[in-house]
């Protein structure tokens, strides 16, 4: 009989605690200064780049665990110092998750180091897909890829909204349709190497949270980049539309294939969020005195914090499921994927706000943590695919039917 265990190994534990130590030393003391400069902190990933905590070797590592653990763990603990500080760290894994996830050994080679940069300059990547018109709708993409054979490159035109580094990064991973009769699975993604004229973006727009994190909406105007910048190669996209057309059922498309490899993880993400915010509120309660007795005595303050830390524990439970089927090629036959992003994002906007009633005035004030974390909570519930999506692919999942 197989032994069944809860416990992380050894490398698994020194990883928590080395994250959870650069995260308390480095970034949580940051983290209120960058959300009110709303600026990307620079400084921060170099830190993260010289103890190697920023770059492919670490992410690879990562993805290298057989239990899919080690990434989600890394995230949370990351993410407990601050979220928006972890997104300008990891939010390059996004740009790196489609190049790995689509692209050939010769591509992964060639533009992951380049997302990254060096030590001594760091960049960043940037994963475009949302658009105006279709975020959560990806068939509805409008972003154009057209094939121009006399000079072998690809000229790409639209505009892609609410880009993680969108502007600032090295390089650019943007999703578009090659054959829009398709729909979504006419789609294909590709580099747009750095200085490539013909992209352009807005100024960092302003957010509710998260307020670290470089967010632009992107324009691509007559983008032309080299054949070889279409992940996977124009042979295997000729081949997908060709069982496209034939009605044959084949890979998602880029945009969703990235998803499936990050939904896991960006549920950690959020339980980093929700964990901070409990602890905080935990050790107020335990503190701060009212009526002549601590105010986590009464059952309306300690129960909301057991509620709290139970439902914690329980979107942590469906992460590490989720990362562990996905790592052993498990299918989501129920949306397991999904499910864990939808309890994990909706746990953070619960705990959080929790958290700031159970400091009561002090809650509101920017002179304790919790006001940032339950601004930056809320988007667990939108981007990736919101709450509503998540729960329609769940419903399709186990239904079998084509739910709207």
């Amino acid at each position: 009989m197989t032994e069944f265990s809860l416990d992380l190994n050894e490398e698994q534990r020194d990883l928590r605690d080395w994250v959870h130590g650069f995260a308390a030393d480095v970034v949580r003391p940051a983290a209120a200064e960058w959300d009110a400069r709303e600026e990307t902190p620079w400084p921060v990933i170099q830190e993260a780049a010289k103890v190697g905590l920023y770059g492919f070797e670490f992410i690879a590592t990562c993805w290298a665990d057989p239990s899919g653990l080690s990434l989600p763990i890394a995230s949370e603990e990351l993410f407990w110092g601050d979220s928006g500080i972890g997104l300008s760290i990891f939010g390059t894994t996004l740009a790196v998750a489609a190049i790995y996830g689509t692209g050939t050994p010769d591509q992964l080679v060639e533009w992951v180091p380049q997302c990254y940069g060096s030590v001594d300059e760091p960049a960043v990547g940037a994963f475009c897909s949302t658009e105006p018109e279709a975020g959560s709708d990806v068939a509805a993409m409008r972003t154009r890829a057209r094939y121009d054979e006399a000079t072998d490159e690809w000229v790409l035109n639209g505009q892609k909204a609410y880009a993680t580094n969108g502007g600032i990064a090295a390089v650019h991973v943007v999703t578009a349709s090659v054959e829009p009769s398709l729909g979504s699975r006419g789609q294909a993604a590709f580099v747009v190497p750095p200085g490539t004229p013909g992209l352009a973006a807005t100024k960092k727009l302003k957010k509710l949270g998260l307020r670290a994190s470089h967010t632009a909406d992107v324009f691509l105007d007559e983008v032309r980049v080299p054949g070889r910048c279409l992940l996977g190669g124009r042979e295997a996209l000729l081949e997908r539309l060709d069982r496209a057309r034939s009605g044959q059922r084949g890979k998602s498309q880029a945009a969703m294939r990235t998803f499936e490899l990050t939904r896991p993880t960006v549920g950690a993400q959020a339980i980093g969020v929700a964990r901070a915010a409990y602890e905080y509120a935990l050790a107020y309660a335990q503190e701060r005195v009212q009526f002549g007795r601590p105010i986590i005595e009464n059952q309306a303050i300690a129960f909301q914090l057991a509620d709290m830390r139970m439902e914690i524990d329980a979107a942590r439970l469906l992460v590490w499921r989720a990362a562990w089927m996905g790592r052993n090629n498990r299918p989501f036959t129920a949306g397991e994927g999904s499910m864990s992003k939808l309890k994990a994002g909706e746990v953070a906007v619960s705990v959080t706000e929790k958290a700031v009633q159970i400091l009561g005035g002090a809650g509101f004030l920017r002179d304790h943590p919790v006001e940032r974390w339950y601004r930056d909570a809320k988007i667990y519930t939108i981007f990736e695919g919101t709450s509503e999506i998540q729960r329609l692919v769940i419903a399709r999942a186990i239904s079998g039917r084509q739910i709207r």
